[in-house]
């Protein structure tokens, strides 16, 4: 049935099929039992909780979680949850309303199982995805995934941070910090030791002024060396951080498939899907292995299978977080993935 859907959905520009989505995703909500009979359809029970997680303080009802950039608002949080995810990440959120980039900046490259997106963090800032949180309750863990707005000066970043943060503290469960988006100019730069730490121990400190403790993640490139990832590993040892989300999308076209001709004239964007999973894989085993698997892990980067799933939790991943691989295999992707990990403990 997915197969059909998707290649009616694919038929359109890929922003265009997205918001096609939730656009029925949202006329669902007016017909009656239609939630209920799409969570009894995909979510997979679980009595005897072999699939839960503690991590960070919550515990999640299995590890696969909706990454960052598809709810981007706040809007779809349930629904996902009605589709199996025990998380959703939503996001990126900056102080105000972005557009982001021009359009067309979302393209798929079918030929490998991904995506190139320069988005630009576009979103309708913190204040509309509280109003939506406070409105209807979530039924899932939610990550709220922060970033400074693309005009603000990389020296006045944590300002950006910082006003995210509270205005979002009540309202989600851990937060990401995200420094390591390649769509928003010089926004990795913020990966530099110096410009984190300042970042981080802001925040660390913001937090000790509110009663519950909402865990604070960041977020890293799949393209910073392994020397540069020591140190923001030693950084997160010593200042609190509560864990790693490893990776975000590359800049790098090695060993596509997709036509070169047809690459040069998608431009720059982060590449996601297939082509990313063995560099996130590498990375979370390596941060893994570095931290003696003290630091908890979401592994996230082209998952696209459920054997792919289990390795990336087996590579020392606490959970895991899909984006691509949804988009590819439809709806039924996380209770596949939840199967297998039940079958294959």
């Amino acid at each position: 049935m997915y197969r059909l859907i998707r290649k009616i959905l694919f038929s359109f520009s890929a922003e265009t099929a997205h918001a096609i989505t939730f656009r029925l995703l949202h006329i669902l909500h007016y017909i009656p039992f239609a939630r209920s009979i799409i969570k009894a359809i995909y979510r997979v029970r679980d009595k005897d909780g072999e699939l839960r997680r503690e991590v960070f303080g919550l515990s999640f009802k299995n590890p696969v979680g909706m990454a960052a950039g598809l709810d981007k608002n706040g809007e779809f949080y349930n629904d996902l949850g009605n589709f199996g995810f025990s998380f959703v990440e939503i996001g990126s959120l900056t102080p105000e309303a972005q557009p982001g980039n021009p359009k067309p900046r979302l393209f798929r490259l079918i030929e490998d199982n991904a995506i190139i997106n320069r988005m630009g963090i576009n979103n309708k800032g913190v204040k509309y995805t509280v109003a939506q949180l406070q409105k209807h309750a979530p039924n899932v863990i939610i990550g709220g995934n922060i970033a400074k707005a693309s005009t603000t000066p990389n020296d006045e970043a944590y300002k950006d941070y910082e006003r995210a943060f509270s205005l979002l503290y009540d309202y989600v469960d851990y937060f990401t910090v995200n420094v390591s988006c390649p769509n928003v100019k010089d926004l990795t730069v913020l990966q530099d030791v110096g410009y984190l730490s300042d970042i981080i121990d802001r925040l660390l400190t913001l937090r000790r002024y509110y009663d519950e403790y909402r865990p604070i993640l960041l977020k890293i490139s799949p393209d910073i060396p392994y020397d540069h990832v020591d140190r923001i590993v030693e950084l997160a040892l010593t200042s609190g951080l509560d864990g790693i989300i490893a990776t975000n999308t590359t800049n790098s076209r090695e060993g596509l498939n997709t036509d070169a001709q047809k690459l040069s004239s998608i431009g720059n964007g982060g590449l996601s899907g297939q082509p990313l999973y063995e560099k996130s894989l590498a990375m979370v085993r390596y941060i893994h292995r570095k931290t003696n698997g003290i630091l908890p892990i979401i592994g996230v980067g082209g998952i696209m299978t459920p054997e792919q799933a289990k390795e990336m939790l087996d590579a020392g991943a606490s959970l895991i977080q899909i984006y691509t691989g949804f988009i590819y295999n439809g709806p039924g992707f996380v209770r596949r993935i939840l199967k297998y990990l039940k079958s294959h403990k």
